[in-house]
């Protein structure tokens, strides 16, 4: 895109702790300056739950019943039929689709998002493909403009269809003088 690429990342996850069991990654590029989001070369993967809990991450009970009071179209990255790819296979598409960028990655919020992905490079066996330092919070800037509205768009908790909400919101919020 632009010399002023950086990333909206969502994940959905049967866990709230700090290793949960990711079951889809969602993440675009956008530009703040430019004002535009990059759908078409956006990721978005559903992960192998038996993967995630062989490579030690968790699930918990509290988010499992969350889960099963969600929208069926919520719903339906545990319900589809579609195979889905082994996380250490996701992470390295992954890897591939940041093809070496450093950039900011924004995260709802960084210490949710940003680091259950990052321990799930870690459990396999990877590094993250972003500096430490490159992890944003995108849940403090919307806490501190709760005037600027989220105008939602797709499936609510669709980890792509959140990440482009999330970015079209943010982008507000940064033109707003934050």
């Amino acid at each position: 895109m632009s010399d002023n690429d950086e990333a909206m990342l969502d994940l959905e996850t049967l866990g709230n702790g700090n290793h949960a069991v990711i079951s889809a990654i969602g993440i675009v590029m956008f530009d703040p300056v430019a004002k535009t989001i990059d759908k078409a070369n956006g990721f978005y993967q559903l992960v192998d739950i038996q993967s995630c809990v062989d490579h030690g991450l968790q699930m918990d009970v509290s988010t499992i019943l969350w889960w099963m009071k969600q929208s069926d179209a919520a719903r339906a990255i545990y319900t589809t039929d579609r195979p889905k790819p082994k996380l250490p296979s996701v992470l390295d598409a992954l890897i591939e689709w940041f093809g070496g960028r450093d950039i900011p990655v924004w995260g709802n919020g960084s210490p949710f998002d940003n680091v259950i992905l990052r321990n799930a490079f870690k459990a396999c066996g990877h590094e993250a493909p972003w500096s430490f330092w490159n992890d944003r919070c995108y849940r403090t800037m919307k806490a501190k403009n709760q005037h600027v509205k989220m105008a939602r768009t797709g499936v609510h908790h669709n980890a792509f269809d959140d990440a482009v909400s999330q970015a079209n919101h943010l982008i507000n919020i940064l033109n707003q003088g934050a």
